[in-house]
């Protein structure tokens, strides 16, 4: 069987913890953050663990991860 290719564009978003788990960067950062509360900005900074569901479908574009 060939080789799978990883997609490129996960390979730049995602990263995997030593457990297995799939990281990412957290949402709603870009733009429009003089709406945003204080709070909300900093618990939005760093990476957060994908849920189970989301993290499944991510797995299949990063085969050797």
């Amino acid at each position: 069987m060939s080789k799978l290719k990883t997609h490129s564009g996960a390979k730049k978003r995602f990263r995997l913890t030593a457990s297995g788990k799939i990281k990412a960067a957290q949402s709603g950062k870009r733009h429009n953050m003089i709406k945003r509360q204080k709070r909300q900005l900093r618990q939005k900074r760093g990476m957060a663990l994908l849920a189970p569901a989301d993290a499944k479908i991510v797995r299949r574009f990063l085969p050797y991860a």
